[in-house]
C-alpha cells in the first residue's frame, strides 16, 4: 500500500521506505494505525520538561506542559502544541465510532483524542509512545 501523505519537509516517502526506516513496532502503529499495549510504551509515565515529537518526521507535536496522568496506560495530553501539528480524522475500524489523530506533516498514525481530558480544553489525546520522541527542554 502506497503512503500518499505529502510531508511539508519534502516528498512522501513509499511504505518500503517506512518499513526499512522504522522499528517493526514504530511501523506497525505510525504506518499501518496499531496501538502499542497500554502500560508498556516509554512515555506512559514519563513527566520531564520538554517537548513530544513526531517519531517519524521530528515535527513537534505536544509540550510536557500539557501532559497528565489519565490512567489510561498511554501518554495522555489536553492539546498540541501551537499551529496546526496534528490532524484528526474520523475513525470507525474498531466498531465504535472516535477521532483519529495523525502527524500534520507525514501522516504518521499517533492515537486518538477523547472528549473526557481536563478542564480548559476538556479534551484527552491518547497518543502512542512509539510515535513520539522527547527532547529535554
Amino acid at each position: 500500500m502506497a503512503d500518499n501523505h505529502n510531508s511539508k519537509s519534502g516528498p512522501a516517502k513509499t511504505e518500503a521506505q517506512w518499513q526499512k526506516e522504522l522499528s517493526p513496532e514504530a511501523f506497525a502503529v505510525c504506518r499501518q494505525k496499531g496501538t502499542e499495549r497500554p502500560y508498556t510504551g516509554a512515555y506512559d509515565q514519563h513527566f520531564e520538561n520538554g517537548h513530544y515529537h513526531c517519531h517519524c518526521c521530528g515535527a513537534e507535536l505536544f509540550s510536557s506542559q500539557s501532559k497528565f496522568d489519565a490512567g489510561c496506560g498511554w501518554p495522555s495530553f489536553s492539546a498540541p502544541t501551537h499551529g496546526p501539528a496534528i490532524k484528526e480524522e474520523v475513525d470507525v475500524s474498531s466498531g465504535m465510532r472516535r477521532t483519529e489523530v495523525m502527524c500534520d506533516d507525514c501522516g504518521a498514525h499517533l492515537g486518538h483524542v477523547f472528549p473526557d481530558g481536563p478542564p480548559v480544553t476538556g479534551l484527552r489525546y491518547c497518543i502512542n509512545s512509539v510515535a513520539l520522541d522527547f527532547k529535554k527542554a
